[in-house]
């Protein structure tokens, strides 16, 4: 394997100084680190400095527009984006090496996620493993809509897939988790009214059922114990959190 691989990594961060060096020293095969900043006041970009001089500074707007841009900023065809607390196995790195070298008939690859909750449990089930997504891609094959919160991704090309496995550590404690979902529901209601989606009481309790039935019963989320029941629980409550605030949001007639 050469020294440096031709191939950008992008991450966006804001205070993600218990992760980024992490996420970083993970990642130093490539050529080219990129870090796209939303105005960070800890030590986050101090630390983002020891591993490049390739850092910019952005306004996070939309999940999908910030994403959308920051790609762009990449010197090399392929990129592989990275969210701070994740992390490039062995493994993904030298599957990555090989095809950059041998060449490749596909535009972008999906890539398995291993998350972590408490930085030590593995949770196999309820739909967490292995949850592919498309982390590696030729910038001018894909973006994302410029959506608020979980925005679809389009891909003008061929999806292949590695099986090396991208580690993410996805909560630190269940207080966290609550945290996130609180922030995550916010941005939910404001894009459903924005796209002007129709929700109501009932939509919500059958989409909150269906979210637990599924995660918890059908992905086998009891496997994983009280984690599984909380990480179903959660999601299932996040419907009906997000209808919570969309129906305050429309009778306030206040999305911003």
């Amino acid at each position: 394997m050469p020294d440096k691989l031709p191939l950008s990594i992008v991450i966006i961060t804001k205070n993600v100084i218990a992760n980024i060096a992490d996420c970083l020293e993970s990642v130093k095969w490539a050529d080219e680190i990129v870090i796209v900043d939303n105005h960070s006041t800890d030590k986050t970009l101090e630390i983002a400095k020891k591993y490049t001089d390739t850092i910019y500074e952005d306004t996070w707007d939309t999940e999908g527009a910030i994403r959308n841009r920051s790609y762009q900023k990449a010197k090399h065809d392929w990129v592989l984006t990275l969210d701070p607390d994740e992390r490039v196995s062995i493994e993904l790195r030298d599957q990555i090496a090989q095809f950059l070298t041998n060449g490749t008939e596909y535009d972008a690859y999906s890539v398995a996620m291993k998350s972590i909750f408490a930085r030590n449990y593995w949770m196999r089930y309820g739909g967490w493993y292995p949850a592919s997504r498309v982390k590696i891609f030729k910038k001018d094959k894909f973006r994302y809509e410029e959506a608020e919160i979980h925005p679809r991704a389009f891909l003008d090309g061929k999806e292949g897939r590695l099986t090396g496995e991208i580690i993410h550590y996805c909560y630190d404690d269940f207080s966290q988790l609550v945290s996130k979902m609180n922030i995550q529901s916010t941005l939910e209601a404001k894009k459903w009214l924005r796209d002007g989606r129709t929700m109501n009481f009932g939509i919500a309790l059958q989409r909150m059922f269906s979210r637990f039935l599924k995660m918890y019963i059908q992905k086998r989320g009891y496997k994983d114990g009280i984690v599984g029941f909380m990480m179903a629980w959660q999601w299932a409550a996040y419907q009906i959190l997000s209808y919570a605030k969309y129906w305050q949001m429309k009778k306030t007639d206040r999305i911003n």
